[in-house]
């Protein structure tokens, strides 16, 4: 069911494929990130590392009454400080579907199904 946004002009539909899209494209941006996996089961102990055009398959989108939930499942970088990076796919992701989309977001989290070496 889409989200559904009234303005002035008139209203605007949202699917959640939209929103898990952009979510999904937020989060790539962030330092420290490997991918998006898959939010299904891990295969032989080894999470499904999801290419670009699939990135609505790592996350899920919560409906609550006050607002929108959203969990992201990613694979982070080796080396990296993995509580540093998930803090700041939040802010990004959050800030993106609050202030550039103009929904209401109450949370982000993030599961992180594995570590890899970032080539």
């Amino acid at each position: 069911m889409p989200i559904q946004l009234d303005n002035e002009l008139g209203k605007v539909h949202i699917s959640d494929e939209v929103i898990a899209g952009l979510a999904g494209s937020a989060a790539l941006e962030n330092y420290g990130l490997v991918g998006m996996a898959s939010r299904k089961s891990l295969k032989d102990g080894i999470a499904e590392l999801l290419g670009r055009e699939n990135l609505g398959r790592g996350v899920e989108i919560r409906r609550e009454q006050e607002g929108l939930h959203i969990d992201l499942y990613v694979i982070v970088s080796y080396g990296t400080k993995i509580s540093e990076v998930a803090h700041n796919i939040q802010n990004k992701v959050k800030y993106i579907l609050n202030d550039v989309v103009g929904l209401h977001v109450d949370f982000v989290n993030i599961f992180v199904q594995g570590v890899r070496v970032s080539r």
